[in-house]
């Protein structure tokens, strides 16, 4: 398969990409002489597959929760089960599979082709994007039942440990990230999530922090400190679950950049190539021999500079590949693609004003869902005819 004339940011020429099996094989002008087939654009962005680096699957359907500003996480869980309790029982009547499902989807809508799962391990088959379960979960200081004795257990050494810490402005998110550092006995590898409270002294000890501005917002209207935790361990980029953030990828990316904490690039690369150095994945760069994890977006005309990158929303993709398959394509693709691809495997859905053939039968997945919750909203629309077969 070749993608041809293609615009990297910030660049004014168009370039081809081919991919065969699961890989990009050449990229160039001149890539592609023994192509099965090619898709040509007009002017189009291609970008690596982006990287969720925290979310929990199967607590997508929920929407933000949280009634004003809160000092840290424990506080703003005990009472949105308190105030919110109806709210939560109505998504949770929903099976996990189910709900699941949607999370993996939500994230691909989006141009997500990697997710960090956090939470415990899920039984996922077949999914439509890279899903990250091998790394031990625990949830937190606080919440997490026996941490000491999980973190410090010997057969778990060779995994890294990803932990919500330091969520929170008081004192007790100040103490709980040195009580993990300092119950941290055999030296595990420390991946951190929010951090808020984390100062560079303390960021030096972990090998990575998740950044989730937006859920940081709603609980906290805090940030951690950015500039200066960069220099002292990786950063990487995370949206969290719709229980405290919107269900679009971009939409969190604009909020990071209007913050100013970090460089556009530095941005991207923490959705890209960051993440997939830290989790060990090898994609998150469009180079030859990686995984060809690909995003082609709709734009048109002069060079495209990273504004016009974080100005991108689901209903601008293209083209999403995925391992090398077409996991989703715009409505202006199909006559190209009909004769490659069987489209039975795909359903129709309308995001914004622009229709997208996304693999699997996504509208079936949403009646399912509001079987079991009437009320709940997702981010597209769809007609009776679901399943379109060419």
């Amino acid at each position: 398969m070749l993608l041809s004339n293609l615009i990297f940011p910030n660049s004014l020429y168009p370039t081809n990409i081919s991919v065969a099996g699961e890989n990009i094989c050449a990229t160039g002008e001149k890539s592609g002489s023994h192509d099965r087939f090619t898709i040509h654009f007009k002017y189009a962005l291609v970008l690596p597959g982006l990287i969720n680096s925290h979310d929990h699957l199967d607590f997508n359907c929920f929407q933000p929760l949280g009634e004003h500003i809160y000092q840290n996480y424990t506080e703003w869980g005990t009472e949105i089960h308190q105030v919110f309790k109806s709210n939560i029982q109505a998504v949770l009547n929903i099976p996990q599979n189910l709900r699941t499902t949607w999370g993996i989807y939500k994230n691909l809508l989006s141009g997500v082709t990697s997710v960090v799962h956090h939470g415990p391990v899920l039984p996922i088959t077949n999914p439509l994007i890279n899903v990250l379960q091998n790394m031990q979960n625990l949830h937190s200081t606080a919440f997490e039942n026996n941490w000491k004795w999980k973190l410090n257990n010997p057969l778990q050494k060779n995994r890294p440990v990803v932990i919500h810490t330091g969520e929170g402005t008081d004192q007790q998110s100040k103490n709980e990230i040195d009580d993990l550092i300092k119950f941290n006995l055999i030296g595990r590898r420390l991946i951190g999530i929010h951090g808020v409270a984390m100062n560079p002294e303390q960021a030096r000890k972990f090998k990575a922090l998740v950044w989730c501005p937006e859920s940081n917002k709603l609980l906290l209207d805090k940030q951690p400190d950015i500039k200066k935790l960069k220099k002292s361990t990786d950063i990487v980029f995370g949206t969290d679950s719709t229980l405290t953030g919107d269900w679009n990828f971009w939409h969190h990316l604009r909020f990071a950049r209007s913050l100013r904490l970090t460089t556009e690039e530095e941005l991207f690369e923490m959705s890209t190539k960051t993440p997939a150095a830290l989790w060990n994945i090898n994609s998150g760069m469009i180079k030859t021999g990686m995984k060809a994890d690909l995003v082609v977006i709709n734009k048109e005309g002069g060079a495209i500079t990273w504004e016009h990158v974080f100005e991108t929303n689901p209903e601008d993709i293209l083209l999403i590949i995925q391992k090398g398959k077409i996991r989703l394509f715009d409505q202006s693709l199909l006559f190209q693609l009909q004769s490659h691809i069987d489209i039975s495997g795909y359903s129709k859905v309308i995001i914004g004003d622009s229709e997208k053939y996304v693999e699997g039968d996504l509208p079936a997945l949403a009646e399912k869902i509001k079987t079991y919750h009437q009320g709940i909203v997702l981010p597209f629309q769809y007609r009776e005819n679901k399943l379109v077969a060419i």
